[in-house]
């Protein structure tokens, strides 16, 4: 099994080949997964393998070990386009994000002040009044919509929660008034018996016209890079997913792409 657990609450910078430099976040446990979704494409793993007993870390260890970092960055002269939280899991679920995201922002301020701060959510916990105002605070909130069907949502992305579905997802979206990033996963192959392809003329048309509905200001179109928990998944190529951007383009949204 081929995992990447991030052991440290502050890492990198790395190259994200969708934002640039990123300096990462990890509000999670530093040892195991903790997550809303249980993805089966996810780097992390699946949330059964990495249960853990671990405690989050606290918000002022977190503040502390930002502001560590970003002193020695700019001392360096490091370069940063992006500070991310994503990690091992759902960022959302620290219940002292929003509070976490307020520090973020006044160190961002003082240290690197033309960095964004981005924030990659499933979006599952946007009826928390509070991690959707946080959200609403960052330069770059990053929300998951993999399909529009629920019968695809619980294939691919797995949600814990019973009562999901995609209209209710979708009403959150729409809360942001067209100020956020959608970013989507496209895969193909096999799960447990059931073939799974996100791509097809009734997914995309589908799909579509929730993009439309919600009108992002940004759709990211992506597919799998790494090995994943799932062994029968199969990268979509760089052709259809410029052949779906286009469609999305077609809505004057505009799109990134990462094959």
């Amino acid at each position: 099994m081929s995992t990447i657990l991030f052991h440290e609450i502050v890492y990198g910078p790395v190259h994200s080949r969708r934002m640039g430099i990123s300096l990462g976040i990890n509000l999670l446990p530093n040892d195991g997964k903790l997550c809303s979704f249980d993805c089966i494409y996810c780097e992390c793993g699946f949330n059964k393998d990495f249960k853990t007993n671990t405690r989050l870390p606290e918000r002022e260890h977190i503040k502390a070990e930002l502001e560590e970092k970003l002193q020695l960055l700019r001392k360096e002269n490091i370069k940063l386009d992006v500070i991310t939280f994503a990690g091992n899991g759902e960022p959302t679920l620290h219940p002292k994000f929003s509070e976490i995201i307020d520090d973020t922002l006044f160190l961002r301020n003082i240290y690197y002040p033309t960095v964004k701060i981005s924030v990659l959510s499933n979006g599952v916990h946007l009826s928390k009044i509070k991690v959707f105002e946080a959200l609403k605070k960052v330069d770059e909130p990053i929300l998951k919509l993999d399909s529009a069907f629920d019968e695809t949502v619980r294939i691919i992305n797995r949600p814990n929660s019973p009562t999901y579905s995609v209209a209710k997802q979708v009403e959150h979206y729409k809360k942001f008034e067209g100020d956020f990033i959608l970013q989507t996963m496209f895969i193909r192959g096999e799960f447990e018996g059931k073939q799974i392809d996100n791509t097809t003329k009734k997914e995309i048309t589908a799909w579509l016209e929730l993009v439309k509905e919600m009108n992002p200001r940004e759709v990211m179109i992506y597919t799998i890079d790494r090995q994943t928990p799932a062994k029968k998944l199969k990268k979509v190529p760089l052709e259809d997913l410029k052949n779906i951007a286009e469609k999305v383009k077609q809505l004057g949204i505009k799109t990134n792409i990462a094959g």
